[in-house]
């Protein structure tokens, strides 16, 4: 993002990256003004979209303080090098920083140059995840044992401090900045209403990550709460499921039923018939000839393979596909559920993802669907009951255009009975660290189909992807990412 120019922020797309808990990422090199003032820009604009403008102003010294370091640290790694110096010596670590700030100050073009070079980056995420910020500044550098405890010693020291004024009468140690900006990050910190707690330095192998946690205004997370609790306890105005899939899922449980039964039930509904012979031939079971028995199909796919299809097939005969916003959503859906499962049969061993990763991909977003299409009276139902709550407008606008959805969907999906990795994948699609364990691979792979559907559509960028999802899959790099896409394009376009 480096150059000279000034660099517009796109308004849509931090919203967007607000309401499905995307990552919004900055990557520079150099750390150029025009970068800066950029980063003061975009924060502007996320935290008025989380109503936490007031916040503004002391997030915004506490990234520059963070990314400064960033940079420091970066400079410090090319130093050393430079004057063939280790790091994790002490004497050398000693010697080099005698001169380390006069030299690198003096000639400071020259050693940015130097880290641009090595692809030593810096690296800024802003994020919301259900009713939390995360801010985290990144460098690709692991930080030492020194300079680690360096680092936590200042921040302990900022305990001793009740204002800036007493911060400054001190005198610190004077070998790296006096540590000062640390101190003044903890006491922004406190004028928040947060604690050191909120503020963490992380070391992997690869990176070094400065974090800080924003608990969102509990106002606004209790509106939401509220709002998507009073949409949920409006789906009884939903229909039920239709009768004949009812029937099909009291023969599934009956344990004196057979597969001619329940294949009987199913045959009934041409719609369904025709939707379980198009997914028996699809190349989930790669078929050698084309099946059109209608109990054969249904021996293939098995119980589980029923229900599933009820599920999905239930929830869009409800749902519909009346409108064009609708037929946009469920196309995606369809997309995502077939690039779910071709991710499952390539990279899963766990026959319990492979075999709802369909499924999950078609229901993950039923949630959209439910709030802003399914009864316009509910709309007006719900904004109504703001006024007589008296809350803000802008918590029913955030809700209509997509905040919360998962979690709508997914409130919904469990008084429909689904099933819990069903409701895990509708609720965790972009959240997927806060899914249980036992439903973690499932939810990775939703996350990970819907993403590249968003990607392919240039509304993410790869840096945008969760890196810790991409390496479960070992798509490690945006060329490997962007090969299986065209595979995957290539064969959702045969599918259909």
């Amino acid at each position: 993002m480096a150059g000279s120019q000034a660099i517009a922020v796109d308004e849509e797309k931090v919203k967007k990256a607000i309401q499905s808990g995307i990552p919004l990422t900055i990557t520079t090199f150099t750390l150029p003004h025009e970068i800066e003032i950029y980063i003061e820009q975009l924060l502007a604009v996320f935290l008025k979209y989380v109503d936490q403008e007031k916040l503004k102003d002391y997030i915004v010294y506490i990234i520059q303080e963070l990314a400064v370091n960033a940079k420091k640290a970066n400079t410090k790694r090319v130093y050393f090098l430079e004057k063939n110096l280790n790091l994790e010596d002490p004497e050398d670590y000693k010697a080099g920083m005698e001169n380390f700030k006069e030299d690198t100050l003096g000639n400071i073009a020259h050693y940015l140059q130097l880290q641009k070079e090595k692809g030593l980056y810096i690296k800024l995420i802003l994020q919301t995840k259900r009713d939390i910020i995360f801010i985290e500044v990144r460098n690709n550098v692991a930080v030492t044992k020194t300079e680690l405890i360096r680092i936590h010693d200042k921040i302990a020291r900022s305990r001793q401090f009740n204002s800036l004024e007493d911060a400054l009468s001190q005198v610190l140690d004077s070998s790296e900045g006096a540590g000062l900006g640390l101190v003044i990050l903890v006491l922004m910190l406190k004028k928040m209403g947060l604690d050191e707690d909120c503020f963490d330095i992380l070391s992997t192998e690869k990176e070094t990550i400065a974090r800080i946690i924003v608990p969102l205004g509990r106002a606004k997370v209790e509106n939401l709460a509220i709002l998507s609790n009073t949409i949920v306890n409006s789906v009884n105005s939903l229909p039920q499921f239709p009768e004949n899939i009812l029937r099909i899922q009291q023969l599934i449980a009956d344990p004196d039923s057979d597969m001619i039964s329940i294949a009987r039930q199913i045959s009934m509904d041409p719609a369904m018939t025709a939707d379980l012979l198009k997914l028996v031939n699809s190349a989930q079971y790669m078929m050698a000839k084309k099946v059109d028995n209608i109990s054969e199909a249904a021996k293939m796919v098995g119980i589980k393979g029923i229900r599933n299809l009820l599920y999905s097939y239930g929830t869009q005969k409800i749902l519909g596909d009346d409108t064009e916003d609708k037929r946009k959503l469920w196309k995606h859906s369809h997309q995502v559920a077939f690039y779910a499962y071709t991710l499952a049969r390539n990279f899963h061993k766990d026959r319990a993802v492979l075999d709802d990763a369909n499924v999950a991909g078609i229901l993950h977003d039923m949630g959209k669907i439910i709030f802003s299409q399914v009864h316009p009276e509910l709309l007006e139902k719900i904004r109504n009951f703001c006024i007589e709550k008296g809350l803000p407008a802008s918590t029913f606008e955030e809700l209509s255009a997509g905040m919360n959805h998962a979690e709508i969907g997914a409130l919904v999906a469990e008084k429909w009975n689904f099933p819990e990795s069903l409701v895990c994948a509708i609720r965790y699609h972009h959240d997927p660290f806060s899914a249980p364990q036992e439903f973690r691979g499932l939810t990775e792979t939703v996350y990970l189909a819907n993403m590249l559907c968003e990607y392919e559509n240039k509304a993410v960028d790869f840096e945008q992807f969760e890196g810790t999802v991409l390496e479960a899959f070992s798509l490690t790099s945006k060329e490997r990412i962007d090969a299986m896409l065209l595979r995957f394009q290539k064969d959702f376009q045969n599918e259909i």
